[in-house]
């Protein structure tokens, strides 16, 4: 299995995770996956108080994950105008949020990130050099005058 379909694999694992399949059968489908967790939020929005949150991201692909994966559920996330593009806002119910969005978003975010790290660093030894390895550390600074 190539390196991208054990990712897809990996975050098709993810995200039966969150929705809570009873079987391996469950598990392997997507749509009902998916499905599951948008009766999870309907229920959340009839239940719970739906608050306005404010998501910070360090890099633009952490923010685009986010917003896919809150467009995947029917969310709208948003930002106010002057507001960084790396601010995200949201309006969710709390306890949807904290046990499955967030949580979510931060497995998969950690496989992406794993996958970009390790294709990243067999490019650059391929086609730059092979020596990935930190740069040395030395004791002091030299005095220029």
């Amino acid at each position: 299995m190539d390196d991208d379909a054990q990712l897809r694999a990996k975050l098709r694992k993810i995200e039966a995770l969150f929705a809570r399949a009873g079987t391996d059968g469950e598990r392997e489908a997507a749509g009902a996956a998916l499905g599951r967790i948008r009766e999870r939020l309907a229920q959340a929005q009839r239940t719970d108080r739906v608050i306005e949150i404010k998501f910070t991201f360090p890099d633009h692909w952490a923010r685009q994950l986010f917003v896919a994966l809150c467009r995947r559920y029917e969310l709208r996330p948003y930002r106010y105008k002057r507001q960084r593009r790396t601010t995200v806002m949201l309006r969710a119910p709390e306890t949807f949020v904290a046990t499955i969005l967030w949580p979510e978003f931060r497995a998969l975010n950690g496989a992406l990130t794993e996958y970009l790290a390790a294709a990243t660093e067999r490019i650059i030894r391929e086609e730059v050099h092979r020596d990935t390895a930190e740069a040395e550390e030395v004791d002091d600074a030299p005095q220029l005058e």
